[in-house]
């Protein structure tokens, strides 16, 4: 899959006292952006716990933050698969504003059984969807 884009409204709660958005809730878009990566491709997250015994988890994330988003913009989420190995993922991630990078993120995601939470094998038919 070529890289995913998601757009995203600044809403007054997403912003700090200083009327920027909060660092932790960049994290919040990119997460936003992934999961609408695996809907628009037919896999819901929650019928991916029912049906096949698995969840994804976040393993590292890796962030730059550039320059500030605030109240009211509307930005660009972008999500890519960088690379895969056979229980994880890594994501490029970055969030624009019109050109603008604003925040930057490297974002690897684990492949987990979700009774035992153990590494588990990624389905093949989600790798054949999302390189």
């Amino acid at each position: 899959m070529k890289e995913f884009t998601w757009p995203v409204r600044v809403y007054y709660e997403d912003t700090d006292a200083g009327g920027v958005v909060f660092y932790a809730n960049y994290l919040k878009f990119f997460e936003r952006a992934r999961t609408e990566m695996l809907r628009s491709v037919g896999f819901e997250q929650d019928r991916l716990i029912i049906e096949q015994n698995l969840i994804f988890v976040v393993r590292s994330v890796k962030v730059e933050y550039l320059k500030p988003a605030r109240f009211n913009d509307l930005l660009d989420v972008n999500a890519k698969v960088i690379e895969h190995k056979k229980t994880n993922f890594t994501f490029e991630q970055a969030i624009t504003r019109h050109q603008d990078v604003l925040c930057t993120a490297e974002i690897r995601i684990a492949c987990l059984d979700a009774q035992s939470m153990k590494p588990k094998l990624i389905p093949s038919a989600i790798l054949e969807h999302l390189n």
